[in-house]
């Protein structure tokens, strides 16, 4: 029986895996569907500590990988299917039948940030799509941007994008937004942000340079399509945990994130870092320091019951 399995290698996983390999605890990190988790599909990381010249988010979690390594973390390839969970000896099922015991398990699985599913958008991600303007604003400085929503992420995001550039323009395929009303009323005063009502992309163009260039939407109401030049796509249509192996078994709140208390779920033994538990920040230094958080919650327990 293992004594600690992590599930997901993102930030928090490969913090967790750090810490509890230093510790002695010969840690077994299930990488999951995305290896590396969401950074590794960004190009420049210039907000993680230590870096002062930014690093690239594949280089980057290659590092903390081998890092880990280095303290005896084992990785490994394996999509969760099930859990089963009885404290003293957890059970992660595997899609392919293989079932592991563990004393203690770390849940950083993540949360996917949600596209519009059009294959111009999938290519160009990393590459001026983005879901995070808090990460990647700054790359589009006096820049012509566009951000798609209609709730309070999509406020957020664009107003969060005025620091860096006058020429905003958000997209909602409705006419009106979901967003609170204090949250729509400072974007409907910022005259650095134009609303495109009743609105949807048709296409991400890059004209065959590799980055983005422009859109092409249409209205929903009239059917007519125009173009728009942009050098930025922000995605704020929400996020989705990725906790659906663990329904009923973790308490979730209504979004389906794992609630936690200091990374304590409510399963004894059971820990949740990084995006999987955190809704706000979604940041990689958060879901590091949360990572981190699990470890030492996970050592202490162990170490409370001699194993």
């Amino acid at each position: 029986m293992e004594k600690v399995i992590i599930l997901g290698s993102g930030p928090a996983g490969s913090t967790a895996a750090l810490y509890t390999a230093r510790a002695g605890l010969e840690p077994m990190v299930l990488e999951g569907i995305e290896p590396g988790g969401q950074l590794t599909t960004t190009t420049d990381v210039e907000n993680y500590p230590g870096f002062v010249d930014g690093i690239q988010g594949p280089e980057l979690m290659d590092i903390m990988k081998k890092q880990a390594e280095r303290f005896g973390a084992r990785y490994s390839f394996g999509l969760v299917d099930s859990v089963e969970l009885n404290p003293g000896k957890h059970v992660v099922v595997l899609d392919g039948g293989e079932r592991i015991e563990s004393a203690t398990v770390i849940i950083a699985t993540g949360a996917s940030a949600k596209y519009l599913g059009l294959e111009s958008e999938q290519k160009l991600i990393g590459k001026g799509v983005t879901s995070c303007a808090t990460c990647d604003g700054a790359f589009y400085r006096n820049l012509p941007v566009a951000v798609v929503g209609g709730g309070d992420t999509a406020m957020e995001e664009s107003l969060f994008l005025t620091r860096f550039t006058s020429d905003i323009t958000l997209i909602h395929r409705r006419d009106q937004f979901r967003a609170s009303k204090v949250m729509a009323e400072r974007v409907l005063n910022n005259s650095n942000i134009k609303i495109l009502w009743n609105t949807v992309v048709e296409e991400v163009m890059d004209v065959e340079k590799g980055e983005v260039t422009g859109l092409r939407v249409k209205n929903v109401k009239t059917g007519e399509s125009d173009s728009l030049e942009i050098k930025g796509l922000f995605m704020a249509i929400g996020h989705k945990p990725n906790t659906d192996p663990f329904k009923g078994r973790i308490d979730m709140d209504e979004r389906g994130y794992l609630k936690s208390m200091q990374t304590r779920t409510n399963v004894e033994g059971v820990y949740a870092a990084g995006d999987v538990q955190d809704a706000v920040y979604r940041q990689a230094v958060t879901a590091a320091g949360t990572g981190c958080m699990a470890a030492l919650e996970a050592e202490r327990y162990l170490e409370s019951r001699g194993i």
